[in-house]
């Protein structure tokens, strides 16, 4: 598992090649946010498969394994945990170094549970 940090202001696609390099993974799952041609590429390149659902401004959609994508949930459920830290959630941390330790040791926490 990765994390990474970006500013409030910065898409988080902009950093999805850097948290898919190196991984050996069968398939990606996503939201809409990194349906972009950059991120699309490097996950087929990386032999995985795209479970990111097509934005509706794409002139061709592509086809979405529904099933596959209703795992996503379980990202969404992880995200949700980790902001029961009310450190994370209150974002208490003035730096971004100390910030993401910790988001790194309550990921390991919740992993654990």
């Amino acid at each position: 598992m990765r994390l990474a940090l970006t500013p409030g202001q910065q898409a988080d696609c902009t950093v999805a090649a850097s948290l898919l390099a190196g991984l050996a993974v069968g398939a990606v799952l996503a939201d809409k946010a990194y349906d972009t041609d950059a991120v699309v590429a490097e996950i087929t390149q990386a032999g995985a498969a795209v479970v990111v659902p097509s934005k509706r401004s794409r002139r061709s959609q592509r086809a979405l394994d529904h099933n596959l994508y209703a795992d996503r949930n379980k990202v969404e459920r992880f995200f949700n945990r980790l902001k029961q830290y009310r450190r994370l959630a209150t974002r208490y941390d003035k730096s971004a170094s100390s910030f993401l330790a910790f988001a790194q040791c309550a990921a390991t926490f919740v992993w654990l549970l």
